[in-house]
Order: structure tokens, then sequence, then C-alpha cells
């Protein structure tokens, strides 16, 4: 009787283990689809690396889903994604990383119409960088779209002196090891760039081509509101994450002072016997000051309480190397 060989070799080809993975997310883009996936497969052709590609669907109403299922299924180093519905390009972000396998990231938004080829150009440049942002030249998309962004971009620049002219592109190489230490959830993703450089990693800037096409329009106040919320939110996560009283409590103080002021003069004019104050305006405007003030440095001091709590679980250093 034949023994069983037990040292067999087994010649099936092994799937190696990409360098890149790229995450693209996908809303009600089936005009663009088909010509988006061409020019992510002629860049995997013309470059050294080995790539994988991610798309994720965030709810789309059209028949991206449908597009994506046939890509899919005819490529192998696709990967595809279904959310249940819109949550977001961080919830994208988030959901496609679970799966990516590879040590650079690259996330692209469709919505922005940027040439796919270009994106190799930003992977490039991770050899000197640990975030490489896509700023679009030349814009194509509409004069208030640019004009919203300059703006924004302006606005974030001041705070961060970053001196990014595109942080919003929603085009971004970045290693792996960033997105696993800088935390990002609902609208944050955006801002990646900004909270990387506040843990110490150095993030610069590409030109990548953005094509002609339809664009949506900055035009919901609601967008803008919940825009400069989110600028706040990165302001307070990125320098008083361990120390709310420095945020909250500088401006109390300032209006539990004018508050302070205010009354005591009014006081003093009523006891000197100057004149009556009430139904005075100025009476109503040293108070509500003073109430405000009282209550921003009181919301403050909870904040720090609640950090002096958890202290042990929040940090705010990043450790690039230990030598022994």
């Amino acid at each position: 009787m034949a023994l069983p060989h037990t040292n067999e070799i087994d010649f099936r080809p092994v799937k190696s283990k990409p360098a890149v993975s790229v995450i693209v997310a996908i809303k009600n883009q089936k005009e663009y689809l088909e010509q988006l996936d061409a020019d992510l497969r002629r860049m995997q052709e013309d470059s050294e690396q080995a790539f994988e590609i991610i798309y994720v669907d965030d709810g789309s109403t059209d028949s991206s889903w449908r597009m994506l299922k046939a890509i899919g299924e005819k490529s192998l180093n696709t990967h595809i994604i279904k959310l249940r519905t819109a949550f977001g390009e961080s919830s994208v972000l988030e959901a496609a990383m679970e799966s990516a396998l590879g040590d650079w990231i690259i996330f692209y938004t469709s919505r922005v119409r940027v040439n796919a080829r270009d994106l190799s150009r930003l992977v490039d440049k991770l050899e000197h960088a640990d975030v490489v942002v896509g700023m679009r030249f030349p814009r194509r998309d509409s004069v208030l779209n640019r004009f919203v962004s300059k703006i924004f971009n302006r606005m974030v620049n001041n705070i961060s002196r970053l001196n990014l002219r595109d942080i919003n592109s929603g085009v971004f190489a970045v290693r792996r090891d960033v997105l696993e230490k800088v935390p990002f959830y609902g609208a944050l993703n955006s801002f990646l760039p900004l909270l990387a450089s506040r843990q110490g990693y150095k993030v610069i800037e590409e030109p990548v081509e953005q094509l002609p096409g339809k664009f949506d329009q900055s035009l919901k106040p609601k967008d803008y509101i919940r825009r400069f919320l989110d600028l706040i939110s990165v302001v307070f996560l990125s320098r008083y994450s361990k120390k709310p009283l420095h945020f909250l409590g500088f401006g109390g103080a300032v209006l539990a002072a004018i508050g302070a002021v205010i009354d005591i003069y009014l006081f003093i004019y009523r006891m000197l016997g100057f004149g009556g104050i009430a139904g005075r305006p100025m009476l109503l405007l040293g108070t509500v000051c003073l109430v405000i003030g009282l209550q921003m440095i009181a919301i403050g001091l909870l904040g720090e309480m609640i950090i002096f709590t958890h202290a042990r679980q929040i940090r705010e250093y990043n450790i690039e190397e230990i030598i022994d």
C-alpha cells in the first residue's frame, strides 16, 4: 500500500501583500466609475509598487453599487464595501482600514474628480513625509467652491501654521502608523493633516490634476456651520484635550470680569445717589456677562475633573524612536 506524501509542494500562486492600499469613497458617481477604475488600473501598471483598491459605497442611491460589484468580480486586487447608509468619509476610511493591508494608504473621495493616475506621485512623496495632501491644480470646480475653500484654508493655516493651500481636497496619502495613532471620526478626516502635524508628523502637499465635470455646490448654510464647528473641535482636541479650563476659562474670565466691572460701577452709581439703575440695559448686560462667564469657568472645571479621572488613558505625545 502506497503511503501518502507528507512533503508535497503546493505550486498554487500566493497572493503577495500589497504595499499600497487605495481607498476610494463612492457616492452617486455612476457617470465616472468606469473611467475612474480604468485610470486606477493604469496607475497600477505604471507603478513599481503592489497596489490594492478598496471601493467603499457610502450609501449611493443610484446604480453605483451595481457597477462596483461588476468591477469587483473581474478584478483580483479589488475589494468592495457597501455601507448601509451615508455615514460620511471618516466612516468610509475607518471601514476600509479594517481590511486594508498596505503600509501606505491613499484616500480618495470621488466627489472632487481628481485624475487617479496622479495618485502614485503622492505615494512617491511618502518617502520623505508622513502625510502628503493632494492639492487640486488647476481647480475646475465653481468659483464659489474655490472662494469658500480659500477662506477655509486660510483659517486652518492661521491656527496650525501648516501653510497648506488645499487641506480639504479630500485626497491624501498617509503612512499606516499615522492613521493608527491619530484619532479621526465624524468629519475630521479633512483635518487629518492638521491633527497629524500636531503629533509631530511631517505634512507636505503635492499637486494633482482636477478633472472637469459636475461638482457639488456649497450653497447650504448648514455646511458652513458644520465645517466651522469641526474646526473648533479640531482646535480643542489638538490643543486643549488635557486642559479644557484653558479653553473655556479664558473667555469665561474675560466675560466675568466685564460683567463684574459693569455691576460694580452701577452699584456705586446707585449707592452714591446719582440715579436709579432699574431697567437700564447696562445692568442686564453686566449680569448676563457675569453669569455666562462664571458658567464657562464652571464647565471648564468640570472638564478638568473628568480629564483628571481619565488622564492616564489620554496620550498627547508620540514617540518616534527609542535607543537603548
